[in-house]
């Protein structure tokens, strides 16, 4: 048996994790994932980032790459700030590639949220 993934998008997929897990030989690892985020949903999250920083709300000016983390740390996924050669801090730590569909949802309805407080534009409907 070779490694393989599996989405459980109909019956008959299912079928065939329930036979590949009948015939698997003791020890091997079955892992369950919630869906990840999709491409639909990273541009979204750029597309709000970058009309967030633009507005600079409450006078913050910082890189899209700092709100993306600072919007992580607000819905409460590990976040750490490392000085770099410069001085200067940048984001480490968590990456939103590594969010499932639900985090992502989570994160945009709290930048929604967020950017309706600080009067931010948004450049595509929402």
């Amino acid at each position: 048996m070779t490694n393989a993934t599996l989405i459980l998008a109909n019956d008959k997929v299912r079928s065939r994790a329930k036979h590949w897990i009948d015939i698997a030989p003791v020890g091997v690892v079955v892992t369950f994932a919630k869906p990840k985020r999709t491409l639909d949903q990273n541009a979204k999250l750029w597309a709000m980032i970058t009309d967030v920083s633009r507005a600079m709300p409450d006078g913050r000016r910082h890189t899209t790459d700092m709100w993306k983390a600072i919007f992580m740390q607000a819905c409460g996924h590990e976040m750490q700030f490392l000085n770099g050669i410069d001085g200067n801090p940048f984001p480490a730590g968590f990456r939103s590639s590594k969010m499932n569909k639900a985090q992502m949802s989570e994160m945009i309805e709290f930048i929604y949220a967020y950017g309706a407080e600080h009067n931010v534009e948004w450049t595509e409907p929402q």
